[in-house]
């Protein structure tokens, strides 16, 4: 005799059926009292029986954190540096000049007159709607014969 020859006899099932729970009969599976042995009972998993969860034992962490994340600032005196008399000063333009990151291209940049580009500027260079640039840059941009784009 082997199994493949073996043939399932299908008959009706024996044993007691009981009507609250099925061939289990008493407690039907659900044990013992308690509030999953209730009918309608839901427990929310995260419930621990009262005790502090995990996530309540987490470090918090304080303060408050935007999701518009801060500008990149780049000096006036770099830009002035890097690009020649009459240039359009862009994302694109800055990431092949190495002011800022190809992967920057994507944030916010700025332009302040800081540092010794506070002294004034010479070269006239015209800079791009999409870079924000300060009250003072602006300034000393204007003042050397180039312009700032909307």
């Amino acid at each position: 005799m082997q199994i493949n020859t073996l043939k399932l006899k299908i008959g009706r099932k024996s044993g007691k059926i009981i009507g609250r729970g099925g061939k289990k009969g008493t407690y039907s599976g659900r044990g013992v009292k308690g509030q999953k042995a209730r009918s309608g009972a839901k427990v929310n998993p995260l419930f621990e029986g009262g005790r502090s969860t995990l996530l309540d034992h987490m470090k918090k962490k304080r303060g408050f954190i935007s999701a518009k994340p801060k500008a990149i600032v780049v000096d006036l005196a770099k830009v002035e540096d890097k690009f020649g008399d009459g240039d359009t000063v862009n994302k694109e333009s800055m990431a092949r000049l190495g002011i800022i990151r190809k992967t920057q291209t994507f944030s916010r940049i700025k332009v302040l007159g800081k540092g010794k580009g506070k002294s004034g500027i010479k070269k006239k260079l015209i800079i791009s709607g999409e870079i924000s640039i300060s009250a003072s840059a602006k300034n000393l941009v204007e003042k050397a014969g180039g312009k700032v784009e909307k």
